[in-house]
């Protein structure tokens, strides 16, 4: 996976009744655009995650 600032994170919901929900990548902490990134979710939370197999990259516009 490979992702830049200003691209969001998709998360899928991984159990019933969880939504999926987005993050906006404020930092790549990687080399060459790979994880882990610093995100800042709707809501205005910031963690570093490092993306599983069911997330993907919605490139910035």
């Amino acid at each position: 996976m490979q992702a830049k600032v200003g691209d969001r994170l998709l998360f899928r919901g991984r159990t019933v009744g969880m939504k999926d929900h987005t993050a906006e990548v404020v930092e790549v902490l990687g080399e060459d655009g790979e994880p882990p990134y610093r995100v800042r979710h709707d809501n205005g939370h910031e963690a570093v995650v490092i993306p599983e197999a069911d997330c993907t990259v919605q490139p910035a516009e």
